[in-house]
């Protein structure tokens, strides 16, 4: 594609193309910054189907920047929950009130302002640029990669120099002038939709243009990182529940799970049975001594290159005979005794949602009824029987 002639073919190909076969998303409706910034964030490491049903929800909450400013940080994550991730809820929050203190409330249109917000990096600022305001900077995700590596024939690293730099090059040097915001959107679903991990060269628009399908080789690009290696953690949390109550803490900001609840627990260390790991995590981050009644599920979940294995426990404390005291809390902000049927409304990790929905205890799915009180607990002998119970710490 070395002249002017070749390049207006790719891009009216993709255009034309892009005007047929463009998926009638939510975010399409209007090209609003707020919007098209929700919607790039979101889809980061999101199936299309699920981001779809995450973003009606969010803008149904929160339908502008200012009600995302001025919303408690827990509504933000309890409407984030699922996606992971967290930080990036964070950076929207913070962003947000950088746009209502040093803008008005009016979202930047100047490519450098978008980027200088907290949590923007260039390929988000980028599809914002272009998305929302048509300007012609180059917004490269996966999938762009992917098509431009294909029809260009790039053999090395995508994610790596030089390969990185040429694509950000070639994508800049093709935005048609005036058609930034749909060709680089039909670059992306392109990507999306038929150059796919297996490409379908036949259904593909540029397919008279790909080097890599006239080499036979597509299948081969774009070519890979090498593989991060697996990580596999074992991990325990208790359950320890107190007349219709279940103890949950809020982890500290900053932390890996900052600002969700969760049911106190940690790693499983060298040496160490996963029932012994939950006692001993306990005893060090609330300073209660419990002793475990039984086990409850075994929970399975990926992070990246992570693999968690979180064994999951029912726990009482040693010494039952009266109300438990308030914890001595080392790992977590909060906490509360929070009612079982409850649960469904704080925001919590990903393995521990898990938990809740699987395990009878917590009025999870399956047959077995939970239990409401610990042995030798007697309710009726509670100073808090007949008022609420502390709810935070």
């Amino acid at each position: 594609m070395n002249d002017a002639a070749s390049l207006a073919l790719f891009q009216q190909a993709i255009l034309k193309w892009f005007a047929i076969h463009r998926r009638p998303l939510p975010w399409r409706e209007d090209y609003t910054p707020y919007r098209t910034w929700i919607a790039e964030v979101m889809m980061q490491q999101t199936q299309m189907d699920r981001g779809v049903v995450y973003f009606q929800r969010w803008m149904e909450r929160f339908p502008d920047i200012a009600s995302v400013a001025a919303a408690p940080e827990e509504d933000l994550l309890k409407a984030w929950e699922g996606l992971g991730y967290y930080r990036r809820v964070r950076n929207i929050q913070a962003a947000a009130r950088a746009v209502m203190e040093r803008h008005g409330g009016v979202f930047p249109e100047d490519h450098a302002a978008i980027l200088a917000l907290p949590g923007i990096g260039p390929y988000t600022a980028g599809a914002i640029a272009s998305t929302a305001f048509n300007q012609e900077i180059p917004c490269v995700d996966g999938n762009v990669e992917r098509v431009l590596s294909r029809v260009f024939n790039i053999a090395t690293p995508v994610r790596q120099e030089p390969a990185r730099g040429r694509i950000l090059r070639l994508a800049r040097d093709l935005i048609p002038t005036g058609q930034a915001r749909d060709f680089n959107q039909a670059l992306m679903e392109l990507g999306a939709l038929v150059c796919r991990k297996t490409p379908a060269c036949p259904d593909c628009p540029l397919r008279e243009t790909c080097e890599s399908r006239r080499l036979g080789i597509a299948e081969t690009r774009p070519v890979p990182p090498p593989r991060a290696a697996i990580i596999r953690v074992d991990m325990a949390a208790g359950v320890l529940t107190c007349g219709g109550r279940v103890f949950v803490q809020r982890r500290k900001q900053g932390d890996v799970w900052g600002g969700l609840w969760e049911f106190p627990g940690g790693c499983v260390e060298p040496g160490e049975k996963p029932e012994q790991a939950v006692v001993r995590e306990w005893r060090e981050e609330t300073g209660f001594a419990t002793r475990v009644v039984k086990p409850l599920e075994v929970i399975r979940h990926a992070y990246t290159n992570h693999r968690v294995t979180l064994h999951a426990f029912l726990l009482e404390l040693e010494d039952s005979a009266e109300w438990p005291p308030p914890p001595v809390l080392t790992e977590a902000e909060a906490w509360q005794w929070l009612p079982i049927e409850n649960i469904a409304d704080i925001p919590l990790p990903a393995p521990h949602r898990k938990l809740a929905e699987a395990c009878p205890v917590l009025g999870g799915s399956t047959d077995e009824a939970p239990r409401k009180h610990p042995p030798g607990r007697k309710t009726a002998k509670s100073p808090h029987a007949q008022f609420p119970l502390p709810g935070l710490a």
